[in-house]
C-alpha cells in the first residue's frame, strides 16, 4: 500500500465538499483538502483563458487509485477534468498509519 496524492480542479462556484464528502465516505480517500480561489491560466482551444477554481487535493491509496479516478472521470463537471497522481516519497509514522488506516476497505465480518 502506497500514499498517493492526487489533484483535481473545479469550478469557484462548484460545491466541491460534495465530491470531497462522497470520496471519504467511500474510502476512495481518507482526506480531501479544498483549496478555495485560486486563479487558474491555461491554453483551451488555442485561446489563453482565465479562471477562478479550486483545488481538490485528494490523499488516497494507489490501490483505490483506479476506483477513484472512474468515481472522477464520471462525477466531475468538467468535460476535461485534470487527474494528477502525485507519488508519496515519504510518509512515516502516525500519518501515514492514520491514512492507510482511513482509505482501506474494511472487512465486514459476516
Amino acid at each position: 500500500m502506497k500514499p498517493l496524492i492526487v489533484l483535481t480542479t473545479v469550478a469557484q462556484t462548484y460545491d466541491a465538499r460534495e465530491i470531497a464528502e462522497e470520496l471519504v465516505s467511500r474510502r476512495l480517500a481518507a482526506c480531501v483538502n479544498i483549496l478555495p480561489q485560486v486563479l487558474s491560466v491555461y491554453r483551451w482551444e488555442e485561446k489563453v483563458e482565465h479562471d477562478n477554481e479550486q483545488i481538490l487535493l485528494i490523499k488516497t491509496l494507489d490501490e483505490r487509485l483506479d476506483e477513484l479516478r472512474e468515481f472522477i472521470l464520471k462525477r466531475h463537471p468538467y468535460d476535461v477534468p485534470e487527474f494528477v497522481v502525485i507519488e508519496i516519497d515519504a510518509l512515516e509514522g502516525p500519518y501515514r498509519d492514520w491514512l492507510i488506516a482511513a482509505a482501506m476497505i474494511q472487512e465486514r465480518n459476516v
